[in-house]
């Protein structure tokens, strides 16, 4: 079962890499947390309840709900168009994604540490590219806020493949990064809108000191 929730979010990274509205980022986003939780849920089965119920809630509660509430939030306070405006087509960006997967499928046969589950380093790696490539590729800072959160996602998905050893000081320390990241970030994209009434990076060349 954790198999087919780690595969069907390695899709979502195809998907979103020919998505062209904020909206479906946002919905992605959510499906992802969703996973993360089904994946958690069923992995972390040696810890105690407490860590247990603090995953769960950070990923169905902060990832699945609060932060696409809050960026939908963000592009409704600035006016930002709908549309994502990548930098390359979309076909390029699928094949860009899918080679990111393959090349992690090919490095993960390289390693022979019998420890590694390779389906979580698989998909934990080939998430963490793909965010990159998002925040490389998109025009809107809207955009990068979100290929950050993806990035986490696969950092949390790495963090899994230990979870069962994983204190909670560690998870209260995911979500306090995660927290103040989409806060502080939130802050920046909504003083460009005020300031330079445009959202795309494209205006960050504008800024003075």
């Amino acid at each position: 079962m954790i198999n087919v929730l780690l595969i069907t979010f390695a899709m979502s990274l195809l998907y979103l890499s020919i998505a062209n509205r904020l909206l479906t980022y946002i919905k992605i986003l959510s499906l992802q947390g969703i996973l993360l939780f089904g994946v958690a849920f069923i992995e972390l089965n040696e810890i105690s309840t407490l860590n247990l119920v603090l995953i769960l809630l950070e990923t169905i509660v902060f990832k699945a709900i609060a932060v696409p509430v809050f960026i939908n939030y963000v592009i409704k306070r600035n006016n930002i168009t709908r549309e994502a405006e990548p930098f390359l087509p979309n076909f390029v960006s699928l094949i860009i994604v899918t080679l990111i997967i393959v090349v992690t499928i090919i490095l993960s046969t390289s390693i022979s540490d019998p420890y590694l589950n390779k389906i979580f380093f698989i998909v934990a790696l080939a998430t963490i590219f793909s965010g990159l490539y998002i925040i490389a590729t998109r025009k809107k800072v809207i955009t990068h806020v979100m290929g950050y959160m993806i990035i986490e996602n696969g950092v949390f998905i790495l963090s899994l493949a230990v979870g069962n050893e994983m204190p909670m000081l560690v998870n209260l320390g995911i979500m306090l990064d995660i927290f103040a990241s989409v806060l502080i970030l939130g802050i920046f994209v909504n003083k460009i809108g005020d300031v330079l009434k445009d959202v795309s990076v494209d205006q960050l060349r504008n800024l003075k000191d």
